[in-house]
Order: C-alpha cells, then sequence, then structure tokens
C-alpha cells in the first residue's frame, strides 16, 4: 500500500471522534496492508479528494475520510459557515434542521454546537422535519443562515449538508466558494471550539409552519379521496395535518411507508421518480378506489401525483410528469388571482417551455433560470416556480424553495375543485393543450459507476453535435458551459441545449447530485381548438411517437 495514503489514514483515525467510522476505517487499514486490493482501492477513493462544498452545499455516501460524509467533514462545514457569517458581518442565528437518515441527527448537533462556539445563537428544530419547514424557519426566526442535514431522494448510504442564506434561498455563487474557501482553512477535529449550550426549538414553529400552509387553502369542495406516501421519509406526519386542517379526511396512507427509516426498505431508490417506488401507493389506490396519489420524497420538499387512468378507471393509474405538475398547479394559481400583474412565473432550463406561453397568456412575466432552485428562489417578484423533476414553490413568502407539503395542499384543492365538476386532473390538461398546443416532455436518464463515461458523452455531443433529432431539425445549439450570459441568459454550466424545429427543446447536463447524465426531452404539438378532446388525444399519441424517435436519437449520438 503507498505509504501516504497509509499516513493520511492513520492521521484521520487518530482525529476522528466517531465509533462507527472509525472502526470502518481500521478495518480497511488492516485489510489493505495485508494486500487486499478491494481494502486499498476503498481507502483511495475516501482520500484521493475531498467532498466538494458547492451550490449543492455536501451530499456524498457515508463513511470515514475526506471524500466521505462523516462527523470531520461536517464539523470543517460548519465552523467554515460560521466563520464566513462572521466575516460578512450577517446578524442572527443559525437554524439547523434535520431528517431521519442515519447520521443526521449527530451531524446536526454537531453543527449546533460548532454554530454556539463562536459566538452565535444554535436553534435545532426539535425532531426529523422535512426540509421546507427548515426553509420556513429562517425567514420566521430571522435567522443569518439556515442548515438542512439531508441527502434529500439519494440512496440509503448517502447523506448531505444544504445551506441556506437568510433570505431563506439556497447558497449560489459567489456564496458558496467563500463558504468551500473559510472551510479549507478549518483546521483539526479538537482545534474547532464548541459550546453545548446550543437551543433545540419547541413545537411553535412546526405549529406556525403549518398554520402558515393551512392558511393557503380556499373554501370549496373536499370530496376527495387521497393515498399517501412518505416513501418512509419525514413528511408523513406534516403532510397528514396540514391536510387535515384544510379539511380533507378522507386520507389513506401506505403503511410500509408511513414512517421513518433510514434504510427504505420497500424502495430501490427513495424517490418518487423511480420505477417502482410508488408501486405501494398505486396497488392501495386501487383497493381503496382513490381520486389522488400524493407521494413526497423523503425530506418532503418534493410532490409527486398519480392520477387514475382514461375516463376516470380506478384500476388504472399513471403518474404525472412534473411538467404537468407544473402546469397545473401554475394555472390553479392564476385562476385564484394569487398571481399579481407584476409576479413572475419561473422554471428552470430543463423544463418544459408551455409556463413561457402560459405566462404570455396571462400576461404575467416569465423566467428561465439554470437548474436547481437556488435559483428560481431568489428572483424578485417570484410568484411561482417549478422544476420538472417534481419541485414546486407555491408560495414564495412562506418558503423561498421547492415545498412538497404546500405542492400537495393544493393539488388536492384543485383535484377536489374539479371532481366536483365531474372532472380530473387530466381534463385541466386537456385545457391547457387546447389553449397553448400540446408540450410533452420526457427524460433520458443514464445512471454510471464510472464519471469518465458522462465526460465522454459530453465531449462526443460537442465534437460531433448531432443536426437533427427525432426527425426534427436542430436550429441552433446553446453550450452552456462556454455561452456568455449575453447570448444564452444564463450563467456558464456544463450543459447543451438543442433548439428543435416546431418548438422542440433538448438539454444534455450531468446531474449535480447523483452519478447520472440526464437528457430532458421536449416536443410541441399544435392542436386545433375547435377540435376538442379528440384533436388532444391525437397529439398525445403523435407527441409520443416524437419523443421516442428524439429519445433514440439523442442516446445514439451521446453514445449512451
Amino acid at each position: 500500500m503507498d505509504a501516504a495514503l497509509e499516513t493520511a489514514a492513520r492521521s484521520w483515525l487518530a482525529e476522528d471522534p466517531d465509533d462507527v467510522t472509525r472502526a470502518e476505517l481500521a478495518a480497511l487499514l488492516e485489510h489493505a496492508t495485508t494486500g487486499d486490493a478491494e481494502a486499498e482501492a476503498g481507502l483511495v477513493d475516501r482520500f484521493a479528494g475531498t467532498l466538494e462544498f458547492g451550490t449543492a452545499g455536501l451530499r456524498g455516501a457515508l463513511g470515514a475520510g475526506p471524500n466521505r460524509m462523516n462527523r470531520v467533514v461536517v464539523a470543517r462545514a460548519a465552523a467554515g459557515l460560521a466563520a464566513y457569517l462572521d466575516v460578512e458581518e450577517l446578524e442572527g442565528p443559525v437554524v439547523i434542521g434535520y431528517d431521519a437518515r442515519h447520521g443526521s441527527a449527530t451531524f446536526a448537533r454537531d453543527t449546533a454546537a460548532i454554530v454556539q462556539g463562536t459566538g452565535r445563537d444554535a436553534l435545532l428544530l426539535p425532531e426529523p422535519l422535512p426540509t421546507p419547514v427548515l426553509a420556513y424557519a429562517i425567514g420566521h426566526l430571522g435567522a443569518a443562515a439556515g442548515v438542512m442535514v439531508t441527502a434529500s431522494h439519494n440512496p440509503p448510504q448517502d447523506n448531505g449538508y444544504k445551506v441556506y442564506l437568510g433570505d431563506g434561498s439556497q447558497i449560489v455563487p459567489p456564496a458558496d466558494v467563500a463558504i468551500a474557501s473559510a472551510i479549507a482553512g478549518i483546521g483539526s477535529w479538537d482545534s474547532i471550539p464548541r459550546d453545548e449550550s446550543w437551543r433545540t426549538l419547541d413545537h411553535t414553529l412546526l405549529d406556525a409552519y403549518v398554520d402558515a400552509v393551512t392558511g393557503l387553502a380556499r373554501p370549496g369542495p373536499r370530496d376527495l379521496r387521497v393515498v399517501l406516501t412518505p416513501l418512509h421519509g419525514v413528511g408523513g406526519a406534516t403532510v397528514r395535518r396540514v391536510l387535515v386542517a384544510a379539511g380533507f379526511a378522507d386520507l389513506h396512507e401506505v403503511a410500509a411507508q408511513a414512517d421513518p427509516d433510514p434504510n427504505f426498505p420497500t424502495v430501490a431508490f427513495p424517490n418518487p421518480e423511480e420505477p417502482g417506488a410508488i408501486d405501494l401507493a398505486l396497488e392501495l389506490a386501487r383497493e381503496v378506489g382513490a381520486d389522488l396519489v400524493v407521494a413526497n420524497d423523503p425530506d418532503a420538499d418534493r410532490c409527486a401525483l398519480a392520477v387514475p387512468g382514461p375516463e376516470g378507471d380506478r384500476d388504472s393509474w399513471r403518474m404525472l410528469r412534473g411538467d404537468e405538475v407544473g402546469a397545473l398547479l401554475a394555472q390553479h394559481l392564476l385562476d385564484r388571482g394569487d398571481v399579481p400583474a407584476d409576479g413572475v412565473l419561473a422554471t428552470s432550463i430543463v423544463s418544459s417551455s408551455l409556463l413561457g406561453r402560459m405566462a404570455e397568456a396571462a400576461g404575467v412575466g416569465h423566467t428561465e433560470t439554470l437548474t436547481g432552485f437556488k435559483w428560481i428562489g431568489r428572483l424578485e417578484r417570484l410568484a411561482f416556480g417549478y422544476e420538472e423533476a417534481l419541485g414546486y414553490c407555491v408560495a414564495p413568502h412562506l418558503v423561498r424553495d421547492k415545498d412538497g407539503v404546500s405542492a400537495a395542499l393544493l393539488a388536492c384543492e384543485l383535484a377536489a375543485t374539479l371532481k366536483a365538476e365531474g372532472r380530473e386532473l387530466d381534463d385541466a390538461l386537456d385545457d391547457l393543450a387546447l389553449a397553448h398546443g400540446l408540450h410533452a416532455t420526457d427524460q433520458l436518464a443514464v445512471r454510471v459507476s464510472d464519471l469518465a463515461l458522462i465526460t465522454a458523452a459530453m465531449e462526443r455531443l460537442r465534437t460531433t453535435p448531432p443536426t437533427e433529432l427525432g426527425g426534427l431539425a436542430v436550429e441552433q445549439v446553446d453550450d452552456l458551459a462556454t455561452g456568455s450570459v449575453a447570448t444564452t441568459g444564463l450563467p456558464p454550466t456544463d450543459g447543451l441545449r438543442y433548439h428543435l424545429a416546431e418548438g422542440g427543446r433538448v438539454v444534455v447536463r450531468p446531474s449535480g447530485t447523483e452519478p447520472k447524465i440526464k437528457c430532458y426531452l421536449e416536443v410541441v404539438v399544435a392542436v386545433d381548438p375547435t377540435l376538442g378532446g379528440d384533436a388532444v388525444a391525437a397529439a398525445r399519441i403523435a407527441a409520443a411517437g416524437r419523443l421516442d424517435a428524439v429519445r433514440a436519437d439523442i442516446a445514439a449520438a451521446a453514445g449512451l
């Protein structure tokens, strides 16, 4: 074994305060020193680099070493954040939340002690709670910053560290770079001051959040049978409480997924978008004759909806795409009069262009941002924002981030209103297609074990760009990594955007949180509004064929 690697591992072992990660590292060292190649590779992976702090904070696999999520890495992040707040002279406490993943509570308490140790008040949420509660708490408590310990919808072996500043939005450049620089200057675990006098908040904060979100509901029909699943996450109790308080009493929760469980035993990946994740919810929906399925990801900042099949068939269900839910919620807010004349509807570049057409028709503003709610949440005059990855901000005055709890409430309100009219959410989608044309979206996501495959795919697309995708001419290509703000309207990011004929688009980018390359596809099919539902049905068939062809062509072009 390399001597420098062994020295680094033994130095970490002497510093590590955690029994579990210390034992893990000691075992790896023992095996590696006897010539175990697999153990040595494990050490190399843990010590070859450092888990980078960026605009998503930290996120990675749990374990010992600087390239893993552990108490030492988290302590340095907490100390670096506190140092940054001091340098910037940002006043106020730091509020800290956490989910029910392995290590989350310990990481949160370490953060509280370190923040308190700098002379700044640290306020810890009373129990594992949804990320939107933490985001709400920042403004409600006048905090200088917030920390949420969560890996959201990542696999069970991961954890993460999400940072918000006092405006309630996630960090963006240059704050992320400045915090990372401060972290780099932090010394050993033993050198970081701590003070255990930090305060654990009572449930008054959660009560305030529930009351504020419940207050978003308008009087109206409440006859709606809803199946709920938090996917073993921390959102179940809060979502139920809000829906019941708003008058939705006919709720049925997936028992096997109702309680927080960091092992996520019933799903391969705890993400509603992943195949099979909501199968138990769909099974229960068929059993009880539900009208709607609502699924949250483990930290409840995302919300997924599933609806009955054609003509309200309760034996056949389909999950709505994030773009469909985003359009439905946007139109619902427009219909409620919640979008002021100077308000802005916002979405990311990988989401559907339909929102722009809706905004134009309504006479309100529209903005596209880079991927990530950190960009959407800080827009001025934001009235509604969404990302196709099931993230919706329906009440920016409460939470300037995606909030799966408030989104679930307004989705239920809309579904109940439509049910009272003898209609379904699919009927509302047909209305949008008749008004603005059918905007159909899909995604090709490839998970890799070797990140070099993603680099190779992006390089291939740059050096040999396609001229046609799915029979639609590529009319313009934006290289988002090298394009100027003046040209693209966006800060540089690793991505490619293809403008296709007839309003279609393809965006290709590496995932910021998972080892995936993602291709976001959209085609637009004109619909004759005088022909009604039959024209929409025909357009859906045509769009499905076009999307299949675009998917096949971009996969081939990228070598996926």
